[in-house]
Order: structure tokens, then sequence, then C-alpha cells
């Protein structure tokens, strides 16, 4: 399931609930596109009719053996451990030291963990390791939580931001 969203025109569009939110595995931020990257979609696309052709790359059953070999990488029942305790440290952040109880209404859920699971192993196939790291985890996890992590009033009137406790977390929470 893919979906955008546009935060400058929200005009007939409704936020989705948490509930909703929570499917998607990632939220993934994209900029504006560099002067180089628009230039090139100016001459790919100002023409009436583009030559927007679309040649397969893999075929069904590529990816299908793609997502075992994903599946088979090693994941760590300490790196497990880390993961579980990321996604409470979401939760009850008092719990592991950090002092942000007062700006988490909700934290993640288990679906959080299964997805930092799962993009942790797509970040190790993606580097070429056959187990997954902690950086791994880190290197996905900001995409995975910070459409998980829902802010009381009060962090919003202090213009705290979902990303901002999430970097907090994946900064104190040790590493095994």
């Amino acid at each position: 399931m893919v979906a955008t969203e546009n935060p400058l025109e929200q005009e007939g569009t409704y936020p989705l609930p948490e509930a909703q939110v929570d499917r998607f595995m990632l939220k993934v931020k994209v900029d504006y596109p560099t002067k180089e990257q628009e230039l090139a979609i100016l001459n790919r696309m100002a023409a009436i009719e583009p030559d927007v052709s679309v040649e397969p790359v893999l075929s069904a059953e590529d990816i299908l053996a793609l997502r075992k070999e994903i599946d088979a990488i090693y994941l760590d029942d300490k790196i497990k451990r880390y993961i579980v305790e990321l996604v409470h440290a979401t939760r009850r952040p008092a719990d592991f030291g950090l002092n942000l109880n007062r700006f988490i209404q909700y934290g993640a859920s288990p679906r959080a963990t299964i997805y930092l699971a799962r993009g942790a192993k797509g970040q190790a196939f993606l580097q070429g390791r056959a187990y997954v790291t902690p950086d791994d985890i880190k290197d996905i996890g900001m995409d995975i939580l910070r459409h998980r992590v829902s802010l009381t009033y009060e962090a919003e009137a202090e213009e705290m931001t979902s990303e901002g406790i999430v970097r907090q977390i994946l900064d104190q929470i040790r590493v095994p």
C-alpha cells in the first residue's frame, strides 16, 4: 500500500485515524528535487505526450526469490531485544531514563516492532550483509517510527516534533 501526503494543501482531505496510519510501514519524507533533478523532470515530462515507456526490471519470480533471501537474513536475539526496547521507549520513556512522558500521547504499536525487524533486514540486504546490525535499525528507524509516535498538546505547544522525540530515543537507548 502506497499513499502520498501533501502537507501544503489539505483542502478536501482529512487526516487518517492513528489505527490506519499505523498500517503504513514507512513514512518517508521527500524534499524538493535538486536543480539537476528538476531539469531532468522538465526534460522528461514537459511534452504534451511525454515518452514514459516502462520496462520491467524484475519478474514476479525474482521478487519472490528476493523476499525469501531477505527473510533469511539473520536477526540476533540481542538485536530483537534492541528493537523491542526502542518500541517500548516510545510508550514508557521514563522506564528508560528519558524525560519524555509528558510529550508522548501514544507510543508505537507492535506493528512498529515487526516493521523495524523487516526494515532492518532490508537495510542489511541493501548493504550486502546476511545479518542485521544496530545501525540498520537506526538507519530505518525514523521512517518507521515518526508516524507512530503521537504527541501531546504540551509537545505541540513547545514546538516539539515526533521526529525530535524519535531521534532522542534512537540516540539514548543503549545499543547491544
